[in-house]
């Protein structure tokens, strides 16, 4: 006995750590999936490339202003101290000496311009410099002419080319302007959003703590459905099999019990009607016994052996099925579905027990939640998130400011478009007559005209040329001291902002200590690394989060404040004491037990084959055959005797038909009915045997393992609850350190106020003021051109005489030459 229980407890751990194996579901722990909120961008409104001229621009800048960027002059200037105000004014001097030289070719060139200009037009109020209207006829006059063209023409070709890019970079002067305020606000609104959104994803993170504290407290309130759950299928694998088969059990001990209550009715019916044909059938051979020895009988002895077999067989005697019955009605009266039903009801009143005998713990992991939940929030509360707010105002208020001076930035546009298009066509002006005088020159002459007869269209041509020098003259000193004030700003502002800017020099010398009284991040912050404004806006332009870019790691201890051990620790034990008793039930009773062997023993011994021999031997009976064999007798007998042998060969009929149609139907179904029991009964051994050993597995289960079960799957249960916190504590600390507060938007701003500074205003007012004197340039050799051609095209006062050397002259005959030519 003592065996056997070892080998049931083993059997029962077996199936146990099958059913764990198996069955046991996964915790349903869900990824979050909270998105932060992004920032609003909106993006930059100039699009157009007002930086066109820049390489060349720059290029020249270069060359004007080779050495570094003056860190060290620009700090000590800042800091006013190390050097005295000679050697910075000294310093200054010889690191702006390209722009200084540039400066002085610019003050030659408006000094000298007006005055050669009125030199030039008082000597050619004298007659010279050209202004003597008379042209030497020369054999190279046509060469030369031809020369001065080609080279007025390519020359005012690079003064149109400098007067178009003049206009164009004017323009989008004008337009950055025009546009500059609205792109400020943008770019001061993309800052304000970036500002109100790192709150927000702070409060995400706060509020997805909140989320994952009530969905805890939700299951530990549905302790008894969910841990009740996971108990029932621990159990389900070894009470399922059992109440199956109990239930399947039930149904044979019904089947089997309906099928011999059948059997009892027709036998009842059948039992009376076969001793009546027996009794008739006895009636009906002595009848023919005693005429078969009647004395006149001829050969009547030949028919008594087929006589002696008249008889009805099969008793019919079913002995068997009184055992086989009284061991179905003790097993119904066992109620072995009651057992099974009082099984169910065990299991399915789990979830309520355990939900009864949790209460105590529950409240108490509830409690140690709520300490959680403030834990988890005073994460967030901790990060300086005010001076988020006082980022905010300021520039709040510089959007104000904006708006309220637009309508005059609108204004100094239009004056910079109207004064940037009226330089445009003062200098096309002087394109035009130089192009009037090349198109109308070349139509009006005539190379075999004389100088003094030269077409008005010719001479309208040449006039247009000494039109636009004295334009040249007129403007274009005024145009150089436009071109020299935007040359000093533009120049120095990209020499000194723009390319240090983009070289991160310039933010380098901010960064340098002390320079801004009171400005150092890493005390501002408390922090122990040296964190530079450098590394800040590096960190910034590749959009790392505020954790990595402010080293918020050395100010904050994030995994110690995600740390919910100890509350795990607590919640974990407090369910580890709960007492969470199921009281076990027994599945089969000995007494049920003792009665399906006693059943399983009965349908075993029930002789199926011998009764369905009885019934073959009722139903095999056939009279009809002696009935002929004593109509065939009594062909042979006198009349009395023929008569007798032929009613009783009729009385022989009858009862075959009543056997035909009142016991063959019987019989019938009495078969049907045996056939049906004996395939239960074939199934009633294997059906109790499995069960037993189902029944007595999930025995061993209940006795032995069901308190391991409770707890395994409460431990299983909390360790599902820790999982959910655990998965947003990682969540959380990726969150904050690689996602949240995102600076990209912070360095894009800043960038895109760089641009607009350096790339369209900078960068278009130094191609305006480079076109400009591009075109100052080169009003020189077009005066000087122009000049030169006029006067191939102008009608002259006086004409010369035109000689050809070329053509061979002879020798005038004087001595040989007859005196009477002379007289002639």
């Amino acid at each position: 006995m003592r065996s056997r229980m070892i080998g049931g407890f083993w059997s029962g751990v077996l199936l146990l750590f099958c059913t764990f194996e198996s069955g046991q579901p996964s915790c349903p722990v869900e990824t979050i999936k909270t998105e932060l909120k992004n920032p609003n961008e909106k993006p930059s409104q100039l699009t157009f490339n007002s930086a066109f001229m820049s390489p060349i621009v720059h290029s020249f800048l270069g060359s004007v202003q080779p050495k570094p960027f003056p860190k060290d002059l620009l700090v000590g200037f800042i800091k006013g101290s190390g050097t005295t105000q000679n050697d910075m004014i000294k310093e200054v001097l010889l690191y702006e000496v390209g722009f200084l030289v540039c400066v002085a070719i610019g003050i030659l060139y408006i000094v000298l311009m007006p005055l050669i200009g009125l030199f030039f037009a008082c000597c050619r109020c004298c007659g010279n410099c050209g202004g003597r209207m008379h042209q030497k006829q020369k054999t190279n006059i046509h060469c030369k002419r031809r020369s001065f063209y080609c080279s007025t023409f390519i020359i005012t070709a690079l003064i149109l080319a400098g007067n178009v890019c003049m206009f164009l970079s004017s323009t989008y002067t004008s337009e950055t302007v025009m546009g500059s305020p609205t792109e400020l606000k943008d770019i001061l609104e993309n800052v304000k959003s970036y500002v109100t959104t790192v709150p927000e994803q702070i409060r995400q993170v706060t509020n997805e703590s909140v989320t994952t504290v009530d969905k805890v407290e939700y299951n530990l309130n549905e302790t008894g459905p969910l841990l009740g759950k996971s108990i029932q299928n621990g159990l389900k694998g070894a009470l399922n099999p059992a109440f199956t088969s109990i239930n399947e059990i039930a149904k044979v001990i019904n089947s089997t019990s309906t099928g011999l209550l059948q059997l009892n009715k027709t036998l009842d019916l059948l039992k009376p009607k076969v001793d009546a044909l027996q009794a008739n059938l006895s009636a009906v051979r002595q009848r023919i016994n005693n005429t078969l020895h009647l004395s006149d009988c001829v050969n009547c002895t030949s028919f008594q052996p087929e006589l002696d077999k008249l008889s009805l067989d099969g008793s019919l005697d079913f002995s068997d099925s009184n055992d086989l019955r009284s061991a179905v009605d003790k097993a119904i009266n066992a109620n072995v579905t009651g057992q099974a039903e009082k099984g169910r009801d065990f299991f399915d009143s789990i979830p309520q027990k355990v939900k009864t005998q949790t209460t105590t713990s529950v409240i108490l992991a509830k409690y140690e939640l709520d300490k959680l939940r403030k834990q988890i929030s005073g994460v967030t509360k901790d990060l300086p998130l005010d001076v988020l707010d006082t980022i905010s105002r300021p520039l709040a208020d510089v959007q104000d400011s904006i708006s309220k001076y637009s309508p005059e930035i609108e204004k100094s546009s239009q004056i910079s478009r109207a004064i940037g298009l009226t330089l445009s066509c003062l200098i096309l002006l002087v394109v035009i007559c130089n192009i009037l005088g090349l198109l109308l020159g070349t139509a009006g002459l005539n190379a075999k005209d004389n100088p003094t007869e030269r077409s008005g269209t010719s001479n309208c041509g040449g006039i247009f040329f000494m039109a636009g020098v004295g334009f040249s003259f007129l403007f274009s000193w005024i145009f150089m001291l436009v071109v020299l004030i935007l040359f000093i700003v533009g120049g120095n502002t990209y020499t000194l902002v723009c390319k240090p800017w983009q070289n991160k020099e310039l933010i380098q010398v901010i960064d340098t200590p002390g320079l801004i009284p009171g400005f150092n991040l890493s005390q501002m912050l408390n922090l122990k690394t040296n964190l530079s404004i450098v590394n800040v806006y590096s960190d910034c332009q590749n959009n790392k989060p505020l954790w990595t870019t402010l080293h918020l790691n050395e100010v904050f201890d994030l995994n110690n404040m995600l740390n919910v051990s100890q509350y795990e620790r607590q919640i974990y034990q407090t369910f580890e004491d709960a007492n969470i008793n199921i009281a076990t039930i027994t599945v089969l009773s000995p007494e049920v037990k003792s009665q399906l062997y006693n059943f399983s023993s009965s349908a075993s011994t029930m002789n199926f084959s011998n009764i369905i021999l009885q019934i073959n031997d009722v139903s095999g009976t056939n009279l009809s055959s002696a009935a002929q064999s004593l109509d065939d007798l009594a062909g042979k007998q006198t009349k009395n005797i023929s008569e007798q042998l032929r009613g009783e060969a009729k009385d022989l009929r009858d009862i075959q038909t009543d056997i035909t149609s009142n016991i063959m139907p019987l019989l019938l179904e009495l078969n049907a009915t045996i056939k049906n029991l004996s395939a239960v009964a074939s199934q009633i051994n294997a059906t109790v045997e499995d069960v037993l050993k189902n029944a007595g597995y999930a025995q061993d289960i209940l006795n032995y393992n069901i308190s391991q079960i409770v707890k395994t799957e409460s431990m299983s249960f909390i360790d599902c609850q820790l999982k959910i916190f655990q998965a947003y504590v990682s969540w959380a600390n990726q969150t904050i350190t690689e996602r949240m507060g995102r600076c990209g938007p912070v360095a894009a701003a800043l960038d895109r106020s760089v641009d607009l500074l350096c790339k369209h205003l900078v960068g278009s007012l130094n191609a305006f003021w480079f076109s400009l004197g591009w075109c100052m340039i080169f009003l020189i050799p077009s005066i000087i051109f122009s000049v030169k051609l006029a006067k191939y095209y102008r009608r002259m006062k006086y004409s010369d005489v035109y000689e050809n050397n070329n053509i061979r002259m002879h020798s005038f005959p004087k001595a040989h030459l007859k005196p009477e030519l002379f007289g002639k």
